[in-house]
Order: C-alpha cells, then sequence, then structure tokens
C-alpha cells in the first residue's frame, strides 16, 4: 500500500499524512525532507524550483515510495509529469489531493512557522498545479474536512480496495 499526498505548500500533506499512517500503520516520510541544500535555499530565497531542479529530488521520492511496503509519502507532485515520474518507481501508488483555495493557504501560511518555503511562492505554487485528473483515480479531498475525519476516510478508501 503506497500513499502519495500531493499538493501546494500548506495545503495539509504532511498533517493528514501523518494521521493517514497512523491509521494504517504506515511510515510516513515528508518529501520536503528529501530536498537537497540547494533547493531549500533556493526556495527559502524566494526562488520556486526549476524541472532542473526538482528531478533529482523525484527521484529520492520514488526511491523511498519503493522501499516501504506501507508508505504515505507527502509530496507536493504538483504536475502531472512529477507524478508520472514517481510513477516510473511505484506504477500503483494511491493519489490523496487535499483541495485548498490560495485565500486558505495565504490564511494558513501567517500562522506557519519553521519552514522554508516563504508566502511569497504560494502564487507560483498554484501557477504550477495540474490537479489529478479522473484517470490517475485520485481520492479528492476538501481540506477543510477535520485531519482525522479525513485519515479515516483515506484509510477506508483505501483498505477498501
Amino acid at each position: 500500500m503506497k500513499i502519495v499526498v500531493m499538493g501546494v505548500a500548506g495545503c495539509g500533506k504532511t498533517t493528514l499524512g501523518v494521521a493517514a499512517a497512523q491509521e494504517l500503520e504506515a511510515v510516513f516520510i515528508d518529501a520536503d525532507d528529501l530536498h537537497p541544500q540547494d533547493n531549500i535555499d533556493h526556495m527559502s530565497a524566494g526562488k520556486p524550483l526549476t524541472d532542473e531542479m526538482r528531478w533529482p529530488w523525484l527521484d529520492a521520492c520514488g526511491e523511498a515510495l519503493r522501499s516501504h511496503d506501507r508508505i504515505v509519502l507527502g509530496c507536493s507532485a504538483l504536475r502531472r509529469s512529477y507524478r508520472d515520474h514517481l510513477r516510473n518507481y511505484v506504477p500503483d501508488f494511491r493519489l490523496v489531493y487535499p483541495r485548498v483555495t490560495e485565500e486558505t493557504i495565504r490564511d494558513r501560511f501567517k500562522r506557519r512557522t519553521g519552514h522554508f518555503m516563504p508566502e511569497r511562492l504560494i502564487s507560483s505554487q498554484f501557477r504550477t498545479l495540474e490537479p489529478p485528473t479522473i484517470d490517475e483515480n485520485p481520492i479528492l479531498m476538501p481540506a477543510s474536512l477535520p485531519v482525522q475525519r479525513a485519515a479515516r476516510l483515506v484509510a477506508s478508501i483505501v483498505l477498501a480496495k
């Protein structure tokens, strides 16, 4: 069982991912922890990553997905091509997409501390975002849903398969 919780910064990938991993007795990995320092420095300076900077990071994410039998990976995977790249490692992972508005993200960022992603990159995240399509069989989750309820819902959908 392999799950990727995708979305823009601040959408709840880590919060939902940790809770879902607990429900499913799976490992949780935050893809932010897999970024090389150069990527972190680049984003901390308020610059969006280029695709050339993303591919090695996505390789690390793919390896992480492949290396665990039961895993929930919190990974932005904003574009279809990034998700397809992960599918080169694990073709059948389940995609969870917490849907959230840019306004909600801006509100969350005002309260967010200790993260390298600055608020000024929010717009670039939404410009890059390609929401998952029906052929990706995503679990669409309103980000407004209480975390534990959302995690139980993800677990029940994944386990029902």
